[in-house]
């Protein structure tokens, strides 16, 4: 479980191919030398939003895999050495929840449709695949590329969201352009609530209430 409040800023230094085919996996080596702090073998990492099981760590970096599924729904699978990523270490019992409960379990893709940038912050527009918009609501929570952010407006085919100059210097979000996809995961109480009204049939065909 993560917050959603980005630590670090890695690096993939290294990208081997262990599968391929149908069963693609790929092992990735990332440079983070705060979360590696005191890391240890089994530890669970988000990169960029996604959830992933640290398989060795040393020198200030780690090795993880990543397999067909992962590689397929998120921008993992467009990842080439050099690229940037958010780094989140898994929360702890003492740890402050200063965003929202993030699993770094990805919905899905977006796309940066539009983006203003001002002195004071950016207002990024993003397009979600019509199956996640049921889950988005003015005023709640959305993690993108694994960071926990606040929706200002939203409709069944994309958000908006105000990035202030903290989010835009330590996070990835600071250089995404219009064009380029980043991963989402949508609140879990939504999901989780969206099951237990569809178990007891009071969702429509549609999936509203």
């Amino acid at each position: 479980m993560f917050t959603g409040i980005v630590e670090e800023l890695g690096t993939v230094t290294a990208i081997r191919p262990t599968a391929t085919g149908a069963d693609a996996a790929v092992r990735l080596e990332i440079a983070g030398p705060l979360v590696t702090s005191d890391v240890a073998e089994g530890d669970s990492i988000a990169v960029s939003g996604v959830c992933l099981t640290v398989v060795e760590a040393a020198d200030g970096r780690f090795t993880t895999d990543v397999m067909r599924e992962t590689l397929d729904r998120t921008t993992l699978g467009a990842t080439t050495p050099g690229t940037t990523v958010n780094l989140e270490r898994a929360v702890t019992l003492q740890t402050r929840l200063g965003g929202h409960l993030v699993q770094g379990h990805v919905d899905g893709t977006g796309r940066v449709a539009a983006r203003e940038r001002t002195p004071q912050w950016d207002v990024v527009h993003v397009e979600v695949p019509a199956k996640l918009g049921k889950y988005l609501v003015e005023k709640g929570s959305i993690a993108v590329d694994g960071v926990s952010l606040t929706v200002v407006e939203a409709d069944v085919d994309g958000f908006t969201v105000s990035l202030i100059p903290t989010t835009l210097q330590r996070t990835t979000l600071g250089a995404r352009e219009v064009g380029d996809h980043v991963n989402l995961e949508v609140d879990v109480m939504a999901k989780y609530a969206e099951r237990l009204l569809a178990a007891h049939g009071l969702q429509t065909a549609g999936g509203a209430a």
